[in-house]
Protein backbone atom coordinates (compact mmCIF):
# COMPACT_ATOMS: atom_id res chain seq x y z
CA UNK A 1 0.00 0.00 0.00
CA UNK A 2 1.41 3.64 -1.29
CA UNK A 3 0.62 5.71 1.89
CA UNK A 4 0.86 9.27 1.95
CA UNK A 5 -0.19 12.37 4.54
CA UNK A 6 -0.05 14.85 1.56
CA UNK A 7 -3.28 17.03 3.15
CA UNK A 8 -1.85 16.55 6.31
CA UNK A 9 -1.07 18.84 8.85
CA UNK A 10 1.55 16.80 11.69
CA UNK A 11 3.08 17.94 15.02
CA UNK A 12 6.09 16.36 16.37
CA UNK A 13 7.68 16.75 19.67
CA UNK A 14 11.27 16.10 20.86
CA UNK A 15 12.47 15.94 16.98
CA UNK A 16 15.76 17.56 17.41
CA UNK A 17 17.26 13.83 17.38
CA UNK A 18 16.68 10.41 17.74
CA UNK A 19 13.14 9.11 17.13
CA UNK A 20 11.75 12.08 17.26
CA UNK A 21 14.19 12.97 13.85
CA UNK A 22 13.02 9.35 11.94
CA UNK A 23 9.60 10.17 13.02
CA UNK A 24 9.48 13.98 11.74
CA UNK A 25 11.59 13.02 8.32
CA UNK A 26 9.72 10.22 7.73
CA UNK A 27 6.38 12.10 7.57
CA UNK A 28 8.23 14.28 5.65
CA UNK A 29 8.95 11.93 3.09
CA UNK A 30 5.58 10.83 2.50
CA UNK A 31 4.35 14.64 1.81
CA UNK A 32 2.46 16.01 5.07
CA UNK A 33 3.24 19.32 6.14
CA UNK A 34 5.26 19.36 9.03
CA UNK A 35 5.89 21.10 11.77
CA UNK A 36 8.70 20.26 14.98
CA UNK A 37 9.66 21.26 18.27
CA UNK A 38 12.61 20.54 20.52
CA UNK A 39 14.91 22.78 22.71
CA UNK A 40 17.62 22.26 20.61
CA UNK A 41 17.48 25.07 17.22
CA UNK A 42 20.90 23.71 15.91
CA UNK A 43 19.70 20.11 16.44
CA UNK A 44 16.34 21.25 14.51
CA UNK A 45 18.05 22.40 11.52
CA UNK A 46 19.92 19.52 11.61
CA UNK A 47 16.39 17.83 11.09
CA UNK A 48 14.69 19.76 8.96
CA UNK A 49 18.11 20.12 6.67
CA UNK A 50 16.63 19.28 3.21
CA UNK A 51 13.30 19.19 3.84
CA UNK A 52 10.26 21.50 4.28
CA UNK A 53 9.75 20.68 8.17
CA UNK A 54 8.87 24.11 9.75
CA UNK A 55 10.86 24.05 13.63
CA UNK A 56 10.28 26.07 16.72
CA UNK A 57 12.46 25.58 19.30
CA UNK A 58 11.24 26.27 22.98
CA UNK A 59 11.09 24.42 26.33
CA UNK A 60 7.49 22.38 26.08
CA UNK A 61 7.44 22.44 29.89
CA UNK A 62 7.43 25.90 30.07
CA UNK A 63 3.63 27.43 30.80
CA UNK A 64 1.42 27.95 28.16
CA UNK A 65 4.08 26.91 25.73
CA UNK A 66 2.32 23.59 24.40
CA UNK A 67 -0.68 25.40 23.85
CA UNK A 68 1.05 28.61 22.19
CA UNK A 69 2.69 26.20 19.60
CA UNK A 70 -0.38 24.34 18.91
CA UNK A 71 -2.54 27.82 17.94
CA UNK A 72 0.72 29.08 15.98
CA UNK A 73 0.73 26.08 13.85
CA UNK A 74 -3.39 26.25 13.22
CA UNK A 75 -2.69 29.53 12.62
CA UNK A 76 -0.03 29.30 10.19
CA UNK A 77 -2.28 26.45 8.10
CA UNK A 78 -5.49 27.76 8.58
CA UNK A 79 -7.08 24.74 10.11
CA UNK A 80 -6.73 21.85 12.71
CA UNK A 81 -3.80 19.43 13.34
CA UNK A 82 -4.26 16.40 11.76
CA UNK A 83 -1.32 13.99 13.45
CA UNK A 84 0.01 15.04 17.02
CA UNK A 85 3.25 12.67 17.63
CA UNK A 86 4.13 13.05 22.05
CA UNK A 87 7.34 12.05 21.75
CA UNK A 88 9.22 14.75 24.02
CA UNK A 89 10.86 13.06 26.91
CA UNK A 90 13.50 11.30 28.54
CA UNK A 91 15.32 11.16 32.15
CA UNK A 92 16.30 14.91 31.45
CA UNK A 93 20.50 13.76 32.71
CA UNK A 94 19.44 11.75 35.45
CA UNK A 95 20.69 8.49 36.62
CA UNK A 96 19.51 5.46 39.32
CA UNK A 97 19.94 6.98 42.85
CA UNK A 98 17.69 5.57 45.87
CA UNK A 99 14.57 7.35 46.79
CA UNK A 100 15.73 8.74 49.31
CA UNK A 101 17.78 10.61 47.72
CA UNK A 102 15.89 11.88 44.52
CA UNK A 103 14.72 15.68 44.75
CA UNK A 104 11.42 15.95 44.38
CA UNK A 105 12.20 18.83 41.85
CA UNK A 106 14.07 15.83 39.88
CA UNK A 107 10.99 14.06 40.43
CA UNK A 108 8.79 16.63 38.82
CA UNK A 109 11.21 17.43 36.00
CA UNK A 110 10.96 13.90 34.31
CA UNK A 111 6.51 14.35 34.83
CA UNK A 112 6.96 18.06 33.46
CA UNK A 113 8.13 16.20 30.04
CA UNK A 114 6.69 12.88 29.83
CA UNK A 115 3.67 13.42 31.27
CA UNK A 116 2.24 16.85 31.57
CA UNK A 117 3.51 18.05 28.12
CA UNK A 118 1.65 15.59 26.52
CA UNK A 119 -1.53 16.34 28.39
CA UNK A 120 -1.32 20.11 27.66
CA UNK A 121 -0.51 19.18 23.73
CA UNK A 122 -3.50 16.45 23.72
CA UNK A 123 -5.58 19.28 25.66
CA UNK A 124 -4.60 22.01 22.88
CA UNK A 125 -5.10 19.71 19.60
CA UNK A 126 -8.39 18.61 21.42
CA UNK A 127 -10.81 21.84 19.74
CA UNK A 128 -9.98 21.29 16.26
CA UNK A 129 -9.67 17.42 15.68
CA UNK A 130 -13.20 17.39 17.42
CA UNK A 131 -14.30 20.20 14.86
CA UNK A 132 -12.96 17.99 12.44
CA UNK A 133 -14.61 15.21 13.42
CA UNK A 134 -10.69 13.19 13.00
CA UNK A 135 -7.20 12.98 14.22
CA UNK A 136 -4.78 11.01 14.96
CA UNK A 137 -2.70 11.11 18.16
CA UNK A 138 0.56 9.12 19.14
CA UNK A 139 2.39 9.13 22.25
CA UNK A 140 5.93 7.74 22.80
CA UNK A 141 5.73 5.78 26.02
CA UNK A 142 8.53 2.88 26.93
CA UNK A 143 8.54 -0.87 27.93
CA UNK A 144 9.12 1.42 31.08
CA UNK A 145 5.40 1.91 30.71
CA UNK A 146 4.92 -1.56 31.12
CA UNK A 147 6.87 -3.32 33.68
CA UNK A 148 10.04 -1.68 35.69
CA UNK A 149 12.60 0.61 33.69
CA UNK A 150 15.69 -0.57 33.09
CA UNK A 151 17.05 3.20 33.95
CA UNK A 152 15.87 2.27 37.78
CA UNK A 153 14.58 5.99 37.73
CA UNK A 154 11.26 5.63 39.91
CA UNK A 155 10.31 8.84 38.07
CA UNK A 156 10.79 7.81 34.86
CA UNK A 157 8.50 4.24 35.21
CA UNK A 158 6.32 6.22 36.67
CA UNK A 159 5.71 8.83 34.50
CA UNK A 160 5.50 6.68 31.26
CA UNK A 161 2.88 4.09 33.23
CA UNK A 162 1.39 7.64 33.39
CA UNK A 163 1.08 8.50 29.66
CA UNK A 164 -0.04 4.78 28.88
CA UNK A 165 -2.99 5.14 31.27
CA UNK A 166 -3.31 8.20 29.72
CA UNK A 167 -3.05 7.17 25.69
CA UNK A 168 -5.78 4.76 27.23
CA UNK A 169 -8.71 7.26 28.58
CA UNK A 170 -8.27 9.72 25.79
CA UNK A 171 -9.00 6.80 23.48
CA UNK A 172 -12.47 6.62 25.04
CA UNK A 173 -13.01 10.18 25.42
CA UNK A 174 -11.44 10.92 21.52
CA UNK A 175 -13.02 7.99 19.98
CA UNK A 176 -16.88 9.23 19.85
CA UNK A 177 -15.03 12.02 17.30
CA UNK A 178 -12.91 9.84 15.15
CA UNK A 179 -10.20 10.81 16.51
CA UNK A 180 -7.69 7.48 17.15
CA UNK A 181 -4.89 7.83 20.44
CA UNK A 182 -2.53 5.07 20.74
CA UNK A 183 1.21 4.64 21.77
CA UNK A 184 4.11 2.79 20.67
CA UNK A 185 6.11 1.77 23.54
CA UNK A 186 10.27 1.62 22.22
CA UNK A 187 12.50 -1.43 23.61
CA UNK A 188 16.17 -0.34 23.82
CA UNK A 189 17.46 1.49 21.23
CA UNK A 190 20.55 3.78 21.31
CA UNK A 191 19.12 6.98 20.28
CA UNK A 192 20.36 9.79 22.32
CA UNK A 193 23.30 10.00 24.78
CA UNK A 194 21.21 8.59 27.66
CA UNK A 195 20.35 5.51 26.08
CA UNK A 196 24.42 5.20 24.61
CA UNK A 197 25.25 5.96 28.51
CA UNK A 198 23.36 3.32 29.82
CA UNK A 199 24.27 0.84 26.90
CA UNK A 200 28.04 1.38 27.78
CA UNK A 201 27.68 0.93 31.41
CA UNK A 202 26.34 -2.84 31.09
CA UNK A 203 29.89 -3.73 29.63
CA UNK A 204 30.66 -6.31 26.90
CA UNK A 205 29.08 -9.23 29.17
CA UNK A 206 25.67 -7.10 30.18
CA UNK A 207 25.53 -6.18 26.50
CA UNK A 208 25.98 -9.80 25.52
CA UNK A 209 23.20 -10.92 27.76
CA UNK A 210 20.87 -8.24 26.73
CA UNK A 211 20.82 -9.13 23.01
CA UNK A 212 20.21 -12.69 24.34
CA UNK A 213 16.89 -11.81 25.77
CA UNK A 214 15.90 -10.13 22.28
CA UNK A 215 14.41 -12.55 19.87
CA UNK A 216 15.74 -10.85 16.85
CA UNK A 217 19.11 -10.08 18.23
CA UNK A 218 19.61 -6.72 17.69
CA UNK A 219 18.91 -3.35 19.22
CA UNK A 220 15.81 -1.03 17.32
CA UNK A 221 16.96 1.65 15.60
CA UNK A 222 15.13 5.52 15.37
CA UNK A 223 13.41 4.18 12.50
CA UNK A 224 11.73 0.95 13.69
CA UNK A 225 10.04 3.55 16.04
CA UNK A 226 8.91 5.86 13.34
CA UNK A 227 7.51 3.38 10.95
CA UNK A 228 5.15 2.14 13.79
CA UNK A 229 3.88 5.96 14.16
CA UNK A 230 3.59 6.18 10.90
CA UNK A 231 1.19 2.87 10.78
CA UNK A 232 -0.71 4.34 13.56
CA UNK A 233 -1.45 7.81 11.77
CA UNK A 234 -2.24 6.13 8.71
CA UNK A 235 -5.69 4.98 7.30
CA UNK A 236 -4.93 1.44 7.85
CA UNK A 237 -5.14 2.20 11.84
CA UNK A 238 -8.14 3.64 11.22
CA UNK A 239 -10.11 1.24 13.70
CA UNK A 240 -7.51 1.04 16.15
CA UNK A 241 -7.46 2.92 19.27
CA UNK A 242 -6.71 2.45 22.58
CA UNK A 243 -3.94 0.11 22.00
CA UNK A 244 0.16 0.26 23.23
CA UNK A 245 2.44 -1.10 20.72
CA UNK A 246 6.01 -2.54 21.90
CA UNK A 247 8.41 -2.34 19.38
CA UNK A 248 11.08 -3.72 21.31
CA UNK A 249 12.07 -7.01 18.73
CA UNK A 250 10.86 -9.51 20.57
CA UNK A 251 12.49 -8.63 24.20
Amino acid sequence: MNIRFDTTTVCVTGAGHGFGRAIAQGFATLGARVFACDLSAAELDETARGTSIATSAFDLTAKGAAAQWVRDVEQTTGGPIGVLVCNAGGVRGQSHRPIEDVPEEDWHAIFDINTHAAFNLARAVAPGMKRAKTGRIITISSGAGLKPSRTGIQAYCAAKHALVGLTRQLSREFGPHGITVNSVAPGFVLSNPASIKQFDGYGEAGQKTMLEGIALRRLGQPEDIANAVLFFASPMAGWVTGQILPVDGGA
